[in-house]
């Protein structure tokens, strides 16, 4: 039971990591809603797994992507400058934009995660909160995607624009925000094309996906090596990985396509749909 229940997690985080309908929120809900409290599936292990599959979703997808960046990348330093490489000036823009995001998760994470569900357990209090960030986060998206001019495509993306979307990756440590939320909401509020939004929003997502995952990596390496880590956890750890990893990239073609004919007001409706629900339950199990 435990397996499947691991395997479900890693189909939640592939598919809810990369929708803008906050993974962080559904890994809370779904295990809150079916009473599932074995605490591996909050361990240290899993959490690893569940990143790296994400990870290896977002490098499998933009290979030839990541190729490129990375041969620009080495280029604009061995050469000291950008010039007009437009894949030179996106790699520098993905790194500024890194940085509000991993100030915020390095300064905060573990804060806001004790507040939303100290030792281990989280409140019917802590649930109506995120219900709330939930639905704010949905009404934030449909505001950008009917006001915004939608006319910025991803090759004209700039300073402004990356700084602008850095800054609001940095509220995903807030569970019910979501990262793919947050960036691609911002994207939209400041005219970037649909399709645009959630590409740059995707590359954007490797690297703090990337340094959760190390810096999560080496605590489980300390720990297996103490005898921290008991057998059960390692067990899991391919089942998380795989469904995250195969989930995600499926993610990631489906929302690339929809969103070049299609608006965002569905994930918005299911977010106000979710929040209501998850307030509902929490009412009717006693805050």
């Amino acid at each position: 039971m435990l397996a499947i229940q691991a395997a479900i997690l890693g189909l939640v985080q592939g598919l809810a990591e990369f929708i803008p309908i906050s993974s962080s929120a559904h890994l809370v809900i779904v295990p809150w809603l079916f009473g599932w409290t074995d605490p591996v599936l909050r361990g240290l292990t899993f959490d690893v797994a569940l990143h790296i599959g994400t990870l290896i979703a977002l490098i499998v997808f933009f290979a030839s992507d990541w190729a490129r960046l990375i041969v620009a990348f080495f280029k604009s330093i061995g050469e000291r400058k950008i010039g007009d490489d437009p894949d030179r000036k996106m790699v520098w823009l993905l790194i500024v934009a890194c940085i509000p995001g991993g100030i915020a998760g390095v300064a905060f994470e573990s804060k806001i995660s004790d507040l939303f569900h100290p030792g281990g357990a989280i409140s019917g209090a802590a649930m109506l909160w995120m219900a709330l960030i939930i639905a704010l986060l949905g009404g934030l998206l449909l505001l950008s995607d009917s006001l915004g001019k939608r006319n910025v495509p991803f090759g004209k993306i700039g300073w402004k624009e990356a700084i602008t979307i850095g800054l609001a990756q940095a509220l995903a440590i807030f569970p019910g925000v979501s990262r793919s939320g947050s960036t691609i909401t911002a994207g939209l509020a400041i005219g970037l094309e649909r399709p645009a939004a959630a590409r740059f929003s995707f590359l954007l997502g490797a690297p703090i996906i990337a340094g959760a995952g190390v810096k999560s990596l080496l605590e489980l390496v300390k720990g297996a090596k103490s005898g921290a880590i008991p057998h059960s956890e390692l067990v899991l750890f391919p089942i998380g990985l795989v469904f995250a990893a195969v989930s995600g990239w499926f993610c990631i073609k489906f929302l690339l396509t929809f969103l070049q004919k299609h608006s965002t007001k569905v994930f918005v409706w299911y977010r106000w749909a979710l929040a209501v629900f998850v307030a509902i339950v929490a009412i009717a199990r006693g805050i």
